[in-house]
This record gives structure tokens, C-alpha cells and sequence, in this order.
């Protein structure tokens, strides 16, 4: 319930012609960390965190939205039989599991808006869920950042970042430290990555 590896990667550069932005080394770099951090974790797919990391983004080919690329990303992977992209596409933005504590503007239709509550409320999280909102915490457009760091600049953006998002994230990045046994930052090469 997910493309193949050249086809994510397809779906991404095509999705790019329609809206170019920084969102898509953005996603290449969510990709990435996914790889590497689920490769290490045992018990995971990394083939398959790197897809999910490189399509959770994938509503921002429909243009330029906030809470709407997650109605967008949600309802494409879905009319493409990607129902586990699909699902990364909705969660990715709620690591609470709180459509509350998105941090952007709420940009959708009331039917859109109804449809993400109802789909994320059916949603129990996995470790793939949590792998990308990890991921999408750590992934700048360029390089790998220093996650307080990165919630700090969206915090500074968009004048708020929810405390319970902000503990939430720091969870994730020591959960997935425990997992792997080891720190992320060597473990992606924070320091020597870059596009």
C-alpha cells in the first residue's frame, strides 16, 4: 500500500513542476534521516521509511498551504491506493494526535478540516508514524538541524510552537535514540550532511 522506491521518487520530482520550493529537499532530507535511523532500529523497513519520508509531504503539489497540504497529501496518496502514505501524510503534522496543536495557519474547508479530525481520531500511532514526525522535526531544507533549534526558528515564524508538541518531539528524538542505541546526530552525519 505503497509505491516503490523509483516511484516515490518520481511522484516527488513531479510533484515539485507543480509547486517548486524548498519543500522537496525538504522531504529528500526527511527521507533520508528516515533511512538511516529506521535501518539501525532492527525491527523496521528503511526502504520503506525513506518512501514514507520522501511523500509525507506530497499534498504541497497542490500549491502553497498550511493544514490544507495535509487534507491534500491525505486525499491524493489515498486516490492512489498509498493508503500507508497516505496515513504519513495525515500524521506527520500531529504528533500529539491533536489537530489543535498544528503550527501554521488552519487553511481548510470545514469539510477538509472534518475529514483530517475523523481520519487522525481512527489513527493509533506506529513507529513509522512516529519515525516521520521525527524526521520532519530534524529535516530543514538544506541540512540536518539540531531539533530545538529547528522548533525554536518555526516557534520564532509563527510567533507559537504548543509546549506539548515541543516534549513531544524531544520524546521522539530519545525514543529513537533508545531504539537504535545510539546518538541521531552521528548516527544521519548532522554535521557533515548537506544538499
Amino acid at each position: 500500500m505503497y509505491p516503490a522506491r523509483d516511484e516515490a521518487e518520481r511522484l516527488l520530482c513531479e510533484a515539485e513542476h507543480c509547486n517548486p520550493g524548498p519543500w522537496g529537499n525538504h522531504s529528500r532530507i526527511t527521507a533520508y534521516c528516515a533511512e538511516k535511523i529506521a535501518a539501525r532500529c532492527g525491527d523496521m523497513d528503511p526502504d520503506l521509511g525513506y518512501i514514507l519520508g520522501l511523500l509525507h509531504d506530497i499534498g504541497r503539489k497542490f500549491g502553497v498551504r498550511h493544514l490544507g497540504h495535509v487534507s491534500d497529501g491525505y486525499s491524493y496518496m489515498l486516490s492512489l491506493g498509498y493508503d500507508d502514505v497516505a496515513r504519513i501524510c495525515l500524521t506527520h503534522s500531529f504528533n500529539t494526535g491533536h489537530v489543535e496543536d498544528y503550527v501554521g495557519e488552519f487553511d481548510t474547508t470545514e469539510t477538509e478540516l472534518a475529514s483530517i479530525r475523523n481520519a487522525l481520531d481512527a489513527v493509533v500511532m506506529n513507529d513509522y508514524d512516529r519515525l516521520i514526525q521525527l524526521c520532519d522535526a530534524l529535516a530543514g531544507s538544506t541540512c540536518i538541524l539540531d531539533i530545538e533549534e529547528r522548533m525554536a526558528d518555526v516557534r520564532r515564524r509563527y510567533g507559537f510552537y504548543p509546549q506539548a508538541k515541543w516534549n513531544r518531539n524531544l520524546e521522539l528524538q530519545r525514543y529513537f535514540e533508545r531504539k537504535t542505541g545510539t546518538d541521531l546526530a552521528v548516527l544521519l552525519e548532522k554535521d557533515c550532511f548537506g544538499l
